[in-house]
């Protein structure tokens, strides 16, 4: 075992090996090949997801009976570890979103028929799944929400725009957060619509430049008069709010994970280079400088490791507060950044260019700090547990 990537995922049970095995040789033959000329054109193609699909790597915990493999939520962060391991990294976000975000607010939030209806083709690949929160003028703070979903008859009519929404130029499916109740105050009279792009009214803008996760499509979406039936309200009336906040542990916990293993892949390929990188007439590994920077990156790195293990088997058990998750997010993704800063400053010069992996690691980390809420928004709700209770 490399005393780098020590974790959780080590010592696996023989089906999560296998498809650790499974999704290593994906990897080798259907991604790495062509990983470089996504980044180029900052998007990928649609049939990735099919595949992925088709190998079983998309909601890998959602039950048999709506099309899912039936594992665990181990088994679906296993998917998410190897993929950011990899350096995959805007894939895997962008899966993360589709297979632990959206598919679990369909399988805890919606009705029988709607479960059927979109969990097999989100399995397959068939579907994919964007889930519509931010907005120009509302980002981590959703009471700002200004998209409105309007009675009309039996159907609602959808009106407003959100933008950075992963997924947004590949998505068939969108879970989309709106305001039901324009008197309710703050995030009261929020609902969540399940809302297919085919429907009139329903466009996408374009696909937006980032400073890193190129592969990653991520857009602005717009309604203009989309009309839904009633059913496509999902969970309860003007209680969308409250079904975002209970998904929020599994999410945050999710990114936590991507960062662990983003980190360790870093530190990874930082040892080997410095190990083989020839600076006053020794390795760089020799110089003390390096050697303290690595002890403390790898000291960083085992401390985040051992408390996402730790948040792990509290979901697992049941027990996993917004609080504890948040607390997760935050300091894994500060981490990241600053485990990835440290390791391109012992690359020197050639940690800058986009030849070495190390450079789209830096890239790639800093969204970390602020998608899936803000590293201020995870400070302020700690304190609120801490002190105002």
């Amino acid at each position: 075992m490399n005393a780098v990537t020590e974790s959780a995922f080590d010592g696996l049970s023989e089906e999560s090996q296998m498809l650790r095995d499974m999704l290593a040789r994906f990897c080798e033959t259907e991604i790495e090949p062509n990983y470089e000329q996504w980044e180029r054109d900052e998007i990928m193609p649609r049939d990735v997801w099919r595949k992925l699909g088709e190998a079983g790597f998309l909601c890998v915990d959602i039950p048999e009976n709506y099309g899912g493999p039936g594992g665990d939520f181990r088994m679906s962060m296993l998917v998410t570890r190897e993929i950011m391991r990899a350096g995959y990294n805007a894939l895997g976000g962008n899966m993360n979103v589709h297979s632990d975000i959206v598919a679990h607010y369909a399988l805890n939030n919606g009705t029988e028929a709607q479960k059927q209806h979109y969990l097999p083709r989100m399995v397959s690949g068939e579907c994919v799944g964007a889930v519509a929160m931010t907005e120009p003028g509302a980002g981590s703070d959703l009471q700002g929400v200004r998209t409105t979903a309007k009675r009309d008859g039996d159907d609602w009519v959808i009106n407003g725009s959100k933008t950075f929404i992963s997924n947004g130029q590949h998505c068939d499916l969108v879970i989309t957060v709106a305001r039901t109740d324009p008197d309710a105050p703050g995030s009261r009279g929020l609902s969540l619509f399940l809302v297919d792009c085919e429907k009139a009214g329903f466009s996408r803008g374009r696909n937006l430049e980032k400073l890193g996760l190129h592969a990653a499509d991520t857009s602005e979406l717009f309604f203009e008069e989309v009309r839904v039936p009633g059913d496509a309200l999902l969970g309860e009336l003007n209680k969308g709010f409250i079904a975002l906040m209970q998904e929020l542990p599994r999410e945050r916990l999710a990114l936590a994970v991507g960062a662990v293993a983003a980190m360790g892949a870093a530190l990874e390929m930082t040892v080997d280079y410095v190990k083989e990188r020839q600076a006053f007439g020794a390795p760089l590994s020799q110089l003390q400088n390096t050697r303290f920077r690595i002890a403390e990156m790898q000291t960083e790195y085992r401390l985040n490791n051992a408390f996402v293990n730790e948040c792990i088997a509290r979901l697992e058990a049941g027990t996993l507060d917004a609080a504890t998750a948040s607390m997760a997010k935050l300091a894994t993704t500060e981490a990241q950044c600053r485990v990835v800063d440290g390791c391109l400053q012992l690359f020197g010069g050639y940690g800058y260019m986009k030849e070495y992996p190390i450079s789209r690691a830096y890239a790639d980390a800093r969204a970390q700090r602020i998608y899936g809420g803000s590293s201020e928004i995870m400070c302020e709700l700690v304190a609120r547990n801490v002190l105002d209770n």
